[in-house]
């Protein structure tokens, strides 16, 4: 493994080198102790206050009508409104920490019971001047006795006071958001040049603007680049260990390249001007002319209606959700959880994860991944079991490469090192 080699080293007095079992213990050791820092900064947070995953690809590569019943990872909630909005026929939001779905539970009750201005203003502008009328008069009386008890303790999240007065500045990513724009406004002095990008009319416009002002000289300072290579950093950002080797392992430069130039493309090669991930966090908010489809006045209706049934919340991995759910599926989103599980234990619980998802299926069912990987077709190999016979994985799907290439490099958040489509065969 690269990082063994690279560890292997002379001793400050000269006593030779420390071998490999030594190094692996370390390594080991390592591996725990970023785990631990992992649990202790997720264990009963928000994670993500958005998704990081852009839903105008995954319309084009799932193509939904009413007789799909999706399965996607809940995260934020936002891409899951986004397939009820774009015609599935049902959505099951599936996610282990409570707290994600709780987030998208108040997301579906704020639409029921707010007008659109109180609704855009919440999650438009993540925050709420009037949160202590509204929320005790319109929103706790509506929600879920689990999810109301989560609120009641951290609606201040919606306050709009302190230093993080945006809701995307709260939880675990958003904190980190604050810190990179507390970064930019007064170490790195970008704020002008930031604002001149998203406002930006065209790529030609942003390539100007990030050339005239220097932005990677003043951007990739010293101090960010040991900060990005920390896995304490990742870990605030929802990246673990396993997920950053992915990275480290295929990616020339390692996590820190894969940073500046993922953030470089964004700025210079793709247009800002609806990029409403970047946009959010980089200002805490959104505008309406960039904004996740949920918010936008013309979509509103439907969140008031239709939306509202269409979309169901479990608390739940996606292993036991898949093997209790009664009916077949025809649409997987499994985001990029996978690079959580390729090593042992966790592979284990990835294979049995495939083998439910091979068992459960509609016949010809589509799944969508990410992954930190450049490739993320290192499920291939799983040993899977299809009419009582042991296969690879692999022979069981039809990957739709073309269009999967094509979509990735139109990716508006661009933070992915790869994106997969794939169909199970029949």
């Amino acid at each position: 493994m690269k990082s063994v080699k690279c560890s292997v080293l002379v001793t400050k007095h000269g006593h030779g080198l420390r071998g490999a079992p030594a190094v692996a213990a370390d390594i080991m050791v390592g591996e725990r102790l970023s785990k631990t820092f992992f649990k202790f900064v997720h264990g009963r947070n928000i994670v993500y206050n958005q998704c990081w995953e852009d839903p105008r690809l995954d319309r084009v590569a799932l193509q939904l009508t009413p007789q799909d019943r999706v399965v996607v990872i809940t995260s934020a909630g936002c891409n899951a409104l986004d397939y009820a909005l774009a015609g599935a026929g049902h959505v099951h939001a599936v996610d282990m920490n409570p707290r994600q779905n709780a987030l998208l539970q108040l997301k579906l009750t704020a639409a029921k019971h707010l007008d659109h201005g109180q609704f855009f203003q919440m999650f438009g502008r993540g925050k709420v001047p009037d949160w202590k009328t509204l929320y005790p008069q319109l929103l706790r009386p509506n929600l879920e006795p689990e999810v109301r008890a989560f609120w009641d303790r951290k609606g201040d999240m919606f306050h709009g006071k302190g230093r993080r007065k945006s809701f995307y500045f709260r939880g675990t990513s958003g904190t980190f958001a604050w810190m990179v724009n507390y970064y930019v406004d007064r170490i790195a002095k970008l704020r002008d040049s930031v604002n001149a990008l998203l406002a930006a009319d065209s790529v030609e416009q942003q390539q100007d603007i990030y050339q005239q002002y220097k932005m990677a000289e003043r951007l990739w300072r010293p101090m960010i680049r040991w900060i990005m290579r920390r896995d304490a950093t990742l870990a605030m950002l929802g990246v673990p260990r396993s997920q950053r080797r992915h990275i480290d392992e295929s990616y020339p430069g390692g996590i820190l390249q894969f940073v500046i130039d993922r953030v470089e493309t964004v700025f210079t090669r793709l247009p800002l001007k609806d990029n409403y991930f970047w946009r959010v966090y980089l200002s805490g908010e959104y505008t309406p002319d960039c904004c996740p489809e949920y918010l936008r006045p013309e979509n509103f209706q439907l969140m008031r209606t239709t939306v509202q049934e269409t979309v169901t919340t479990h608390t739940s991995s996606v292993l036991d959700f898949v093997e209790q759910h009664p009916g077949e599926i025809t649409r997987f989103i499994l985001l990029d959880h996978m690079d959580w599980l390729t090593r042992e234990p966790g592979k284990k619980i990835l294979t049995a994860e495939w083998q439910a998802i091979v068992t459960k299926s509609a016949p010809g069912a589509r799944i969508l991944w990410r992954s930190a990987d450049l490739n993320g077709e290192f499920v291939n190999t799983l040993r899977i079991k299809k009419d009582g016979q042991e296969c690879d994985l692999g022979s069981l799907l039809e990957y739709n490469r073309p269009l999967a290439e094509d979509l990735h490099r139109r990716d508006r958040v661009h933070t992915y090192g790869s994106f997969c489509i794939a169909d199970l065969k029949s």
